[in-house]
């Protein structure tokens, strides 16, 4: 049975009644453009699997809308209901904080005391960042802490989330990390396999100590090209002390590869990478890592700034971040939590309810779990989805909302897609995809440059071809009758 037809039972869920922002036109079409159904039945897929609605915002035309009203997953197309009211609810130019607390004396270079990292939720604590602020850290004199490495991850009141269930059954794939309030690099290490003379060498950054290679890769002989290479597979083995990562395969002479994996809990790569950064700073931490609050008579020594919320918004978009999502989604709920929330996942659904009810954005389809699309559970409707991007193209940061989407043919997940066609550079589209969900939202402009907010969902248990359905519609909106007059302002 298709798991997108089994009754919903998440707690919680985040539901909206009462009617649509504007009512649809009543000559709004409520069939399928041929194309897109000639398209679907190349593809054997019913037609009902689609879900469709389409809205001029700026000029004449039709509204249509096809199942639009139906229950469906929209993978990861519900990033947009999250950017959107973090970018609303906490401003474009809202940061995260990470700072470095003492609870002793600095005499000589020796931070008598324990040293404490405040993790504050921040979605871009990169290696470079990290790597600044114990730069900092280091020009405020500490070279030694005589105590413990303490991590206080204590700012997100964690929800109790199933685990996304996986069809790859590969746990360290990194658009699987959780969230965290002391989130490092996204919790993912590169391990780079090179061959260099016959002799195979793998590195990883960061280099943590806790993770160790078992290097197994058997060196071949150079070959006129690489692109047929590598056939490299790492395995991890989880141990008491740390991970061991087998590495297997086979490498010709002057060929290379990355892959990226997460294979530690939060914590322990947090302390691993201070602590590995630290080493090369020329510190030593002499005490062990621990998970701690920091106490109220502890000073701050240093503070980094994580990017503006609107370059957050971009990453999160333009490349289909689930785990920076789920972070943006838990901050929602940690700014905004009060006493009766139980968790920071069921404030940020309070919150955007809130926000979507003052606003008269009404839906009886909306559950959000973790404001990723990476789940078995959110859902919207067509029309839903829709009523939101009309709502945003009247919001004064437009701007910014419409830029952090994929532009269609040129860069993020729809760089790909849509080439040497009209749309190329014309639609702004945020994509989603699951084993059984392909979606598409956003905006795209027809032939005359008007703009429509456009969303297409298709659910099926085996949505081959699909992808093409979806770019149909798109190419089939640009059709519009030509020469129209623009009647209609924003």
């Amino acid at each position: 049975m298709n798991n997108l037809l089994r009754p919903l039972t998440l707690s919680g869920v985040l539901l909206f009644l009462g009617l649509p922002l504007c009512a649809p036109s009543t000559a709004a079409g409520d069939a399928l453009p041929r194309t897109v159904q000639k398209a679907l039945k190349h593809h054997k897929l019913e037609s009902h699997a689609l879900s469709l609605a389409a809205i001029p915002l700026n000029g004449p035309g039709q509204t249509t809308a096809y199942n639009a009203d139906v229950s469906v997953n929209p993978a990861s197309t519900m990033k947009l209901v999250t950017t959107y009211a973090a970018l609303e609810l906490l401003g474009p130019a809202h940061q995260w904080q990470t700072e470095f607390y003492a609870d002793g004396p600095i005499r000589e270079g020796v931070l008598n005391g324990n040293l404490y990292l405040k993790g504050g939720g921040d979605p871009k604590l990169n290696m470079e960042k990290l790597w600044l602020l114990l730069r900092d850290l280091r020009a405020h004199g500490v070279q030694t802490v005589s105590g413990d490495l303490v991590l206080d991850r204590s700012h997100f009141v964690q929800p109790q989330l199933p685990e996304f269930d996986d069809d790859g059954g590969d746990e360290t794939r990194p658009f699987l990390v959780a969230p965290d309030s002391l989130l490092i690099n996204l919790n993912a290490q590169r391990f780079t396999t090179r061959n260099e003379l016959g002799r195979v060498y793998i590195s990883t950054e960061p280099p943590i100590e806790s993770v160790r290679i078992d290097n197994r890769v058997r060196s071949l002989p150079a070959t006129k090209t690489c692109s047929a290479w590598p056939q490299v597979h790492y395995k991890p083995i989880r141990q008491s002390d740390g991970v061991t990562v087998v590495v297997s395969g086979e490498l010709a002479q002057g060929c290379d590869h990355q892959h990226y994996l997460s294979v530690l809990d939060h914590a322990s790569y947090a302390g691993g990478a201070v602590r590995s950064i630290w080493k090369e700073l020329g510190g030593q931490i002499l005490g062990n890592d621990r998970i701690d609050a920091v106490p109220e008579d502890a000073r701050m020594l240093v503070r980094a700034q994580s990017p503006a919320l609107t370059e957050i918004i971009r990453d999160i978009n333009k490349y289909s971040n689930n785990t920076m999502a789920k972070q943006l989604f838990l901050s929602l709920g940690a700014q905004f939590r009060t006493p009766a929330d139980p968790d920071d996942a069921m404030a940020a659904q309070r919150v955007i309810r809130q926000w979507l009810a003052r606003k008269g954005i009404k839906s009886s389809h909306l559950v959000m779990e973790n404001g990723s699309g990476l789940s078995r559970e959110e859902r919207v409707s067509a029309r839903g989805m829709a009523q939101l991007l009309q709502d945003a193209w009247r919001s004064p940061y437009a701007a910014e909302f419409i830029s952090s989407m994929p532009l269609a043919a040129m860069d993020g997940t729809m760089r790909k897609r849509l080439r040497s066609t009209n749309v190329a550079g014309k639609a702004h589209i945020k994509t989603g995809t699951l084993n059984n969900v392909r979606a598409i939202a956003g905006y795209s402009r027809d032939i005359n440059g008007n703009t429509w907010a456009v969303v297409a969902i298709l659910n099926h248990p085996r949505p081959y071809g699909a992808s093409a359905v979806l770019d149909q519609v798109l190419l089939d909106l640009y059709q519009q009758p030509k020469n129209q007059r623009n009647t209609a302002h924003r």
